[in-house]
């Protein structure tokens, strides 16, 4: 209250001398709680509810990657289709199968997959390894169907009982694979908060965690190619400081779909957004909320 307003009550109201101590106090807690709101709201935009706002995806999810507390979600265990973030599992069972020198046999199955496709040959063998990173880095699918039916021992419906049953083990309680290459939209479900417990444990795995952090890898291939050179998918490994995995996706009804992992200042954080229309963007903004909270 201005002093020229605290005279006129005095004088025309002849308050006490205790009564108007208690008015400047109150006066004065009232300014103060005004001047705290005003700087609050700057702080609750910073704090990110104005970029969260502007996610585009239906769902998304951050969590602490050492320890898998939950930082941030919307919808994160609402079931989509997941697109090639399907290859994180496919990948994973192929590591621990073993015997990654090992050759593959690629049938006319796996050469009838949908694009994105790496060209394999059927009737061709090629490295479990060549396969793995062809389905990590690029997201082939004739790769990881063939990594799948190789897998299955000749079945993608035994390997998908194979990923249905590594998920229950690991706690995605919310998921079905029914495709190994993330193309099936309609039975192949998860949900964001399963993908990213999926992803922590896969980059556990030194393997995966090697494939999904390579920018660019170079390696032979038959004649006449003699030899192909990937680049990763993930354009966060080369934009984005202290970024070490993992996947990206897409198809018409998934939408854009995408798994970071990152460090920050000593932090973990793997992030996912699902049926996003600008995934980059959107995990921009997620990440610098996640590191902030």
């Amino acid at each position: 209250m201005p002093p020229s307003e605290a005279g006129s009550c005095l004088v025309h109201h002849r308050l006490s001398k205790n009564a108007f101590s208690r008015l400047s106090v109150l006066v004065t807690a009232l300014a103060i709680g005004s001047t705290l709101a005003s700087q609050a709201a700057p702080a609750q935009s910073d704090n990110g509810s104005s970029a969260l706002s502007r996610i585009t995806a239906r769902s998304y999810v951050a969590i602490d990657a050492d320890s898998g507390t939950l930082l941030l979600a919307r919808r994160q265990t609402a079931r989509r289709p997941i697109a090639s973030l399907t290859k994180v599992m496919t990948g994973l069972l192929t590591i621990e199968h073993g015997h990654l020198r090992a050759r593959v046999d690629v049938t006319p199955r796996a050469e009838r997959v949908e694009d994105y496709r790496e060209g394999l040959v059927p009737g061709r063998r090629y490295r479990r390894i060549t396969l793995l990173r062809s389905a990590l880095m690029v997201s082939a699918n004739d790769s990881a169907t063939a990594l799948a039916i190789d897998g299955g021992g000749g079945s993608l419906h035994r390997f998908y009982a194979l990923m249905n049953a590594k998920a229950r083990a690991v706690g995605l309680t919310d998921t079905t694979y029914a495709s190994a290459s993330g193309l099936d939209d309609v039975h192949n479900l998860s949900t964001a908060l399963d993908q990213a417990r999926l992803a922590r444990v896969a980059m556990q795995n030194r393997t995966f965690a090697a494939i999904v952090g390579t920018r660019r890898f170079v390696t032979r291939w038959a004649a006449p190619t003699y030899a192909k050179v990937w680049i990763n998918h993930n354009k966060m490994l080369s934009s984005a400081p202290g970024t070490y995995g993992v996947k990206t996706g897409w198809t018409t009804r998934a939408g854009g779909c995408l798994i970071i992992a990152q460090r920050r200042g000593g932090r973990s954080v793997i992030a996912v957004v699902l049926d996003s229309k600008s995934i980059w963007s959107d995990m921009q903004k997620l990440l610098r909320v996640a590191f902030s909270s």
